[in-house]
């Protein structure tokens, strides 16, 4: 039986307001798959990753993200839709105010967890899939970069989504530290959650070598796995 895709976009134009940004995409995940996301700045990386998640509304074309079509989703169905997915952001948004428990614990809550022990049963399990078991109790300005970028990781995968969209996740971590959380992120998918990580991140690109879509003049292309890269031209 075939595998039918977490994803499938056929034909679809992506708008900002007004502004065109890609036309005619047309592309399938499937779940447990990696894929990069790659263009220059305003090439329409982030603009496709906000209709995945619905927070840009689709008028042209089909798009089924799980088993939302995004041409016909209610406003009310938004919230349900967005629980399938984890976001994870190059800006860390994290409480500041919060422990990090805390701050996952404020998740759960307001995606409706109410039993204690389940909630915390639950925070320590996606702690543990970082290697921040030990640090729930830290305030995040007592963590490094990486380490609240791990916590960033952790909270998307609280409700275990079928989805985790990486938006510039190691844009402000040194190259070691990107490294970790890619291979983060690649352990996620190998458990069957599909991963879309947009990026600029080249020396990412050649370490952990994965399917790859690009975003230019408009249009999004799927790269050859033997394709060379002019990264370069397509990065800067």
């Amino acid at each position: 039986m075939t595998q039918k895709p977490i994803i499938d976009f056929r034909n679809c134009t992506i708008f900002q307001k007004d502004h065109l940004v890609l036309k005619d995409v047309s592309f399938t995940v499937d779940p447990g798959e990696f894929v990069y996301l790659i263009g220059r700045v305003g090439s329409g990386k982030t603009s496709l990753i906000k209709t995945i998640n619905a927070q840009l509304p689709l008028h042209e074309g089909f798009a089924r993200v799980g088993e939302f079509t995004l041409r016909t989703i209610k406003q009310r169905e938004i919230p349900v839709l967005r629980r399938t997915l984890g976001i994870v952001f190059q800006d860390f948004q994290l409480l500041s105010d919060r422990t990090v428990h805390a701050n996952l614990e404020f998740v759960l809550r307001a995606t409706g967890w109410k039993d204690r022990k389940k909630t915390a049963d639950r925070i320590r399990e996606v702690l543990d899939m970082v290697d921040l078991g030990l640090k729930g109790y830290k305030m995040p300005h007592q963590l490094s970069g990486g380490e609240q970028q791990r916590v960033v990781i952790a909270r998307a995968l609280l409700n275990n989504p079928q989805i985790i969209l990486a938006d510039e996740p190691t844009g402000n971590l040194d190259p070691e530290t990107s490294s970790g959380i890619l291979g983060i992120l690649k352990e996620i998918s190998s458990n069957g959650q599909a991963v879309i990580i947009a990026t600029h991140n080249y020396n990412l690109l050649k370490q952990h070598q994965a399917r790859t879509m690009r975003c230019e003049n408009g249009r999004l292309t799927e790269m050859n796995r033997n394709e060379e890269i002019d990264f370069e031209t397509i990065i800067n």
